[in-house]
């Protein structure tokens, strides 16, 4: 069998806004994030990944942030999207470790949600999703408290 990596990065910095999404859950805090669509950085770094993993580029290409279409878009759609396309060209995804990056608001008592939301959404089971979050102990942007920072990897087989 064939098998493939693919790593992905997003970042949105805070703005007006009482909640952010992270992994499709609405989570309450003082702020929310600045982006096109729904600026969910868990499922932008995710869709980065599975996007690279099979050299299909970015999400940007794929929804670009100029195209009105997307404006406010629900980033578990954009995901939805996404692995169909690696499902039509004969892959399926292994398991996805994910990291998001902020000091606040307080990731772990999400993460369980996080989990069960993206394993239904990619339709595997929840012991192939792994969310972790990290504090960058008050250094760079994400220290400051002026944005999340996410990164996924993947690894993805094909399925012929």
């Amino acid at each position: 069998m064939s098998y493939r990596i693919g790593q992905g990065l997003d970042v949105h910095a805070f703005g007006d806004g009482d909640h952010v999404i992270l992994g499709g859950v609405r989570i309450a805090h003082d702020q929310g994030l600045l982006a096109h669509s729904d600026g969910d950085v868990a499922i932008h770094a995710l869709c980065d990944a599975m996007l690279g993993s099979v050299a299909l580029g970015d999400i940007g290409q794929h929804f670009p942030p100029g195209d009105e279409q997307w404006r406010d878009a629900d980033s578990a759609c954009l995901l939805t999207e996404v692995c169909q396309m690696l499902t039509d060209r004969g892959w399926r995804l292994v398991n996805l470790d994910l990291t998001i990056a902020c000091e606040l608001p307080r990731i772990n008592p999400h993460v369980a949600a996080m989990r069960e939301v993206l394993a239904g959404i990619l339709k595997v089971p929840v012991s192939l999703i792994s969310v972790k979050a990290t504090t960058t102990e008050k250094l760079g942007f994400c220290g400051r408290g002026e944005g999340i920072a996410a990164l996924a990897v993947v690894l993805v087989q094909a399925t012929e």
